[in-house]
């Protein structure tokens, strides 16, 4: 079945130019017009798909064509744009970068092309006049195959200003889609590794985001960038689906259910995701279903980033999910047979972490299978900055200057509640924590590009790691970790 969602592509010449404004003020201006809007972020990025959802209703989704592989991105595109009335892409860094030292591989272009898809050029135009022109003429011929169908014009000084810019693209063939003024910018705030999580200011980024959608609205032509959107041609690609992903893989698929499995909210695009629509912080509910694994994830401001696919393998591999919050439950949902821990910031929450003395003495008897990565891998260890964790691994972490970032290959080094060894994986780092681990625990990764080392720990059921894996390319991984759970679950 082909999938026709009108779709466009905001990209930009660099990091800085502002595409998270334009593409979230898109989102928010049209979701706000009645259009049922479906977010997406080229590349690993976390924080930036959570003000997507905020502006939309719709989970945020990542397109990442290194984590999950360029056959994977129009499937992908199409399972989280079903039901939508127009897709919008917000890019990575410059149009044409990707990963690196793999040309093309990742970058905006890539994924703009694997989805057919225009792209709007958001342009800094704060320190040049005519050169503009010149600026979106050579990224606009740079590769036939990309088509930039517009420019938004950002940071612009004055009316003045606005008047020479225009009359430079006049005759580039590239229209002016549109003109924020500096006068307007709305400013979001930021730390070490990005913007603020949503979770962390709810209110003020409500406020950001109505903000956002009426400095767009103001300042461009919605109608024209619709028509831009609409005229991206179909796609063939069939849509990535949970359950034929899982497939027979899942020895533990229910038959009927209203949160997971088919008919149920588990395939919804609607009810993925920690913080998503259809999972709320503090969800415990009753006696999980017999056969079905109650799988509790981590959420909360403390731990924001997951992506919204791991939530509905891990449903369709027959589990139910509950999300709990570190920093407010001082105990687990009820039943849990599993803990998946995912990143976020847990170094600024780290005292709270500490002081919810209930919940850490919990995870360190829990005893079942445990999957965390990054911020999960520091909240597991003995301490961090000095606070005390969970004390399930003998390792103590602390958040230092230098920041570890990159795209990453790796082997499974034994086996796991994740993977089998020699299971082959591609990953993220991005992170400014060190570990003085203790003795014991074997590695959970082998990393063979763009350096050879051993990362992370494997300690019975439990598989932590600074590695952020995309499940979709690794659809094993959620039905393993599920029968795992369930055979603890029976054990115990």
């Amino acid at each position: 079945m082909s999938t026709s969602v009108p779709r466009l592509v905001v990209a930009a010449p660099s990091s800085g130019s502002g595409k998270t404004t334009v593409a979230t003020g898109l989102m928010a201006a049209f979701a706000a017009r009645g259009l049922a809007v479906s977010p997406h972020k080229v590349g690993p990025d976390y924080i930036d798909p959570g003000y997507h959802a905020l502006a939309t209703g719709r989970p945020g989704r990542n397109l990442d064509a290194y984590l999950c592989g360029p056959e994977r991105i129009a499937p992908l595109f199409a399972h989280g744009a079903a039901g939508a009335g127009l897709a919008v892409v917000e890019g990575v860094m410059g149009l044409y970068d990707g990963a690196a030292g793999q040309g093309e591989l990742a970058s905006t272009a890539h994924v703009a092309k694997l989805l057919r898809a225009p792209v709007v050029l958001v342009v800094d135009a704060s320190s040049q006049s005519r050169s503009v022109a010149a600026l979106v003429h050579g990224f606009a011929s740079w590769d036939p195959e990309v088509r930039v169908a517009g420019v938004v014009l950002n940071k612009v000084g004055s009316a003045r200003h606005e008047e020479l810019l225009r009359d430079a693209l006049d005759a580039s063939g590239v229209p002016v889609l549109g003109v924020l003024h500096r006068t307007r910018v709305v400013r979001t705030p930021s730390r070490h590794l990005g913007l603020i999580p949503v979770a962390e200011r709810t209110d003020e980024a409500v406020a950001s985001v109505r903000a956002l959608a009426e400095q767009v609205r103001a300042g461009c032509d919605l109608d024209a960038l619709l028509a831009v959107a609409r005229s991206a041609p179909p796609l063939a690609d069939p849509a990535w689906d949970p359950l034929t992903e899982v497939g027979a893989a899942a020895p533990y698929l229910p038959s009927s259910g209203s949160g997971s499995g088919p008919g149920g909210s588990g395939r919804s695009p609607g009810g993925s995701g920690p913080g998503g629509p259809g999972l709320r912080p503090g969800a415990k509910g009753g006696t999980a279903r017999t056969g079905a694994p109650r799988i509790a994830v981590a959420g909360g401001a403390a731990f924001t980033f997951s992506y919204a696919e791991h939530a509905e393998l891990l449903r369709a591999a027959g589990a139910e999910v509950a999300v709990f919050d570190p920093l407010r439950d001082e105990a687990l949902p009820e039943n849990t047979a599993g803990l998946v821990i995912g990143g976020g910031f847990p170094e600024v929450y780290a005292p709270e972490l500490a002081e919810n003395e209930p919940l850490r003495k919990e995870i360190a008897g829990f005893g079942g299978p445990v999957a965390a990565e990054c911020a999960g891998l520091l909240y597991l260890a003995r301490e961090l900055d000095g606070r005390p964790m969970c004390g399930v691994l003998d390792a103590s972490a602390l958040m230092g200057e230098r920041l570890t970032l990159g795209y990453r290959e790796a082997v499974a080094v034994g086996d796991s509640a994740l993977a089998v060894a020699g299971t082959r994986v591609r990953g993220h780092e991005f992170h400014r924590t060190s570990l003085e681990p203790g003795a014991g625990p074997a590695p959970a990764w082998g990393l063979v590009s763009p350096e050879r080392r051993l990362e992370g720990f494997v300690q019975g059921d439990v598989h932590a790691s600074y590695l952020h894996v995309h499940w979709a390319a690794a659809p094993g991984m959620a039905p393993r970790f599920a029968e795992r759970c369930a055979g603890w679950e029976r054990a115990s």
